[in-house]
């Protein structure tokens, strides 16, 4: 349970706070997509192969395995689907050690849920290696749970890693707040009873997913976001 102080109240009584923060990386809090259609681009030129960004669009939001698979299957590459993936880790990992590319609004909104007291958990389909990069360079305890690809047997669209998050921070899923950016992020995270905001980045999330969506994180608060995710 979330104690409010003095100076919180103001934003309103504990109704119009969730639970926790349940968040997506890639494309909803940091904008790594371009970093891993670089590496994409990158690895299928090796083997002499063209990458198109209609093929890079369908990898968005799946489990890297998923990803990996797609890519053999549609170029010259002739790794496995967990060598594919370790290569493009080691380049987007590279990517974001060197610059963070924050969503705008998403850092401020992280800052916003810790000042009131809210628990913020990772939700993302990438592995932990890279998970790290983002976690370790924030205040410690920004986040308060880590669910990653690696560590689920169902990735998203499935909402096994949603389900898992709100039971490694004791909370109830139907009293946290998901924000997201792909349609299968948003179709884990709706399936598992999360409230759900969809912030459409590089790929559109239908409009009958069952999420509320907002053009931006920017200019949003906690409350706000909770609000209309509420409806």
């Amino acid at each position: 349970m979330v104690t409010l102080r003095g100076d919180e109240r103001e934003h309103g009584d504990r109704a119009s706070l969730p639970a926790a923060i349940l968040w997506d990386m890639d494309g909803t809090l940091v904008d790594t997509e371009p970093y891993w259609m670089n590496a994409e681009h990158q690895l299928v030129g090796r083997f002499g192969g063209v990458w198109t960004d209609e093929l890079a669009h369908q990898l968005v939001g799946n489990p890297l395995l998923v990803s990996g698979q797609i890519i053999r299957d549609n170029s010259p590459v002739t790794l496995t689907p967990e060598q594919i993936v370790q290569e493009l880790l080691t380049s987007v990992i590279a990517q974001m050690r060197e610059h963070v590319p924050w969503r705008p609004g998403a850092n401020e909104l992280l800052k916003d849920a810790v000042a009131q007291g809210i628990p913020n958990a990772l939700v993302t389909m990438s592995y932990d290696s890279f998970a790290r990069v983002l976690v370790e360079g924030l205040p410690a305890g920004t986040f308060s749970a880590v669910i990653t690809g690696d560590a689920v047997t169902h990735g998203k669209p499935h909402p096994e890693p949603y389900l898992k998050a709100a039971e490694a921070l004791g909370v109830k899923i139907t009293e946290c707040l998901a924000v997201e950016d792909s349609p299968p992020g948003v179709r884990s995270a709706v399936a598992s009873g999360a409230a759900t905001i969809a912030v459409p980045h590089v790929v559109a999330v239908p409009a009958d997913s069952g999420a509320v969506h907002v053009d931006s994180l920017a200019g949003q608060t906690v409350v706000s976001l909770w609000g209309l995710a509420r409806g």
